[in-house]
């Protein structure tokens, strides 16, 4: 195993108490890019994860872009107080559990969903150099190719809605997993609720890097 991918997953699994969200963006970033990325994402089975690591820059860069991101993740937790945030290297993962965005078996975004997605669009377009993947999720419950399906239709229409409130198509992309990459036991009730889930991948779009390649130079 490389000192790479050793550096990566004991930052990732243990951590340091005594570092910053930035300063591990930094660390993980130098030691990842997207191969690692891939490799440790599919090792821990958080898709979410992976992507995020393949994004990173790394080094003094990654450390200005942690800073930001530390910003923005504090700023979307205390505005959508019904997600849940997690700072991860150099971006965040902002999680919904479906039932907070459908009923049950369905596609359609219900009137609180909206409320919600509405507090979250406040902050993407407050920071608008990023790129946000949307990320749709089911439980084991139901056939492959269907559980396929609807987390294709959610992530298809949670993406729509940013869309008609001013976050840029250019800065959105979407992808369902169905039932393949579960975060939580399925073989329990509540995993099962919270693997109905969709996911908001936050990461530096070239502006972003750009301007905090600049700043690191200073």
């Amino acid at each position: 195993m490389s000192l790479a991918m050793i550096l990566s997953i004991a930052l990732l699994s243990a951590g340091c108490a005594s570092w910053n969200k930035s300063q591990k963006g930094a660390v993980v970033g130098t030691a990842a890019g997207g191969g690692m990325g891939a490799i440790i994402g599919k090792a821990s089975g958080n898709t979410a994860l992976g992507t995020i690591i393949g994004a990173a820059v790394g080094g003094a860069t990654g450390a200005v872009i942690g800073s930001q991101m530390d910003k923005q993740a504090e700023e979307i937790q205390s505005k959508v107080p019904d997600a849940k945030v997690e700072r991860v290297g150099e971006g965040i993962v902002v999680e919904f559990s479906s039932n907070i965005l459908f009923g049950f078996d369905k596609s359609a975004l219900s009137y609180p969903a909206k409320e919600n997605l509405d507090k979250l669009v406040i902050v993407l377009n407050e920071y608008r150099e990023t790129d946000i993947e949307i990320q749709g999720h089911t439980d084991n419950t139901g056939s492959l190719a269907y559980n396929q399906r609807l987390s294709e239709e959610r992530a298809n229409e949670v993406s729509g809605y940013l869309a008609d409130k001013g976050i840029s198509d250019s800065r959105l992309n979407i992808k369902g997993f169905g039932e393949t990459l579960p975060k939580y036991d399925n073989d329990s009730e509540s995993g099962q609720i919270q693997n109905r889930r969709v996911e908001f991948l936050i990461t530096a779009n070239e502006k972003m890097i750009a301007e905090a390649e600049a700043a690191a130079k200073k």
